[in-house]
């Protein structure tokens, strides 16, 4: 499968249905208050502006690999899952000090500017941040309601439902996992790997597939099977995206280059680049990983010089490949437990990230 086309087509399909969803509740805001209107407005158009529908396409496809029929229902339903993205998206933003998100700004950035022009606030950061924290808790609850009244059997319902506390759980304990170490300026690769996990393997991959795959119906073995697909591959995601925001582009990855090295963040790039690098180089590491909002262009290409120069980069991508392996050889004991729709879709991806370059 040309994965690429698949979710081109998958995002044609969906973006329509996002936007409806948005002018529903639109309608409903506009009487109630202008402030969380306009919030919305943003929030609409920031979600519109980007993003693959991944994680809505994992839980289109964790559905008809449980033998879900209703094409339409999940495609609706499946609105939810980038909703709660969204939430959880707004809220790191606001930990990860970013200002922009899918070119536009940030909605604690653009609520900050608002309160600083209209408010005449001196220090409008408190305003800002507050004002995205309760609009991400918002979407938090339409993202439920979505799934609450999609008119999939109760039972089904009820274990997404569920399902979905522990993904946005999971997530948590991952990002409070990635805050500590980010303070604690030092971590092992197995710490981060479990920190990948929760943070992004389960929510991003095995989350969404459970989720499909619980609205169709299907078993708790079905729901472990895909996840000796889902974990190595979300951990591969992850690696992946690490390496893209330090040598990819502003435009692909939608946020500024080197924010993780503004932030200071312990990726496993950092971590192999401290254990293999001499005692001046872990100094100049060091010192870059602390210039927060001074860090300058220089800076960042002297770090991409000593990821490379230390074989941190190297073994990155050494490892996601090992992943990516092992996620398609837990896909190739599901020949006759998945729909063969679903398996194409699963193998597609595996696929293309074992060619994705960075």
């Amino acid at each position: 499968m040309d994965i690429q086309r698949a979710l081109k087509d998958f995002k044609a399909q969906l973006d329509p249905r996002i936007a409806a969803y948005f002018e529903e509740v639109l309608r409903d805001a506009r009487k109630e208050d202008d402030l969380i209107c306009q919030a919305l407005e943003h929030v609409k158009k920031m979600t519109l502006a980007g993003g693959k529908r991944l994680r809505p396409a994992f839980m289109r496809y964790g559905y008809l690999a449980a033998g879900g029929t209703d094409r339409e229902r999940i495609l609706d339903t499946a609105v939810a899952v980038e909703l709660i993205h969204m939430f959880l998206l707004i809220h790191d933003d606001i930990i990860d000090r970013d200002a922009l998100r899918h070119g536009e700004p940030t909605l604690h950035e653009r609520y900050r500017a608002w309160g600083k022009r209209y408010l005449n606030l001196e220090s409008p950061e408190h305003f800002g941040d507050s004002i995205a924290l309760i609009v991400g808790d918002m979407l938090f609850a339409l993202g439920n309601d979505i799934i609450f009244t999609s008119g999939f059997p109760e039972k089904n319902i009820y274990a997404a439902l569920s399902r979905m506390q522990r993904i946005v759980s999971h997530t948590v304990v991952g990002q409070a996992r990635d805050i500590y170490i980010e303070y604690k300026g030092k971590a092992t690769q197995a710490e981060i790997l479990s920190m990948y996990e929760k943070k992004t393997a389960r929510y991003t991959v095995e989350g969404p597939l459970h989720l499909g795959a619980l609205l169709a119906g299907g078993t708790p073995e079905l729901a472990a099977e895909l996840s000796r697909y889902a974990i190595p591959i979300g951990i591969a995601f992850q690696i992946q995206d690490d390496i893209l925001g330090i040598y990819g582009d502003e435009d692909r990855i939608g946020k500024p280059v080197g924010s993780d090295i503004r932030e200071g963040k312990i990726t496993l790039l950092v971590s192999h680049a401290f254990n293999h690098a001499d005692r001046a180089t872990r100094k100049e590491l060091d010192h870059i990983l602390k210039k927060g909002q001074t860090l300058t262009r220089h800076d960042i290409d002297q770090f991409r010089r000593i990821i490379r120069k230390t074989g941190a980069l190297a073994a990155a991508k050494e490892l996601a490949f090992r992943s990516i392996e092992d996620g398609k050889r837990a896909l190739a004991g599901m020949q006759t437990s998945i729909a063969p729709e679903a398996r194409e879709f699963l193998e597609g991806v595996a696929d293309y990230m074992a060619k994705r370059e960075y």
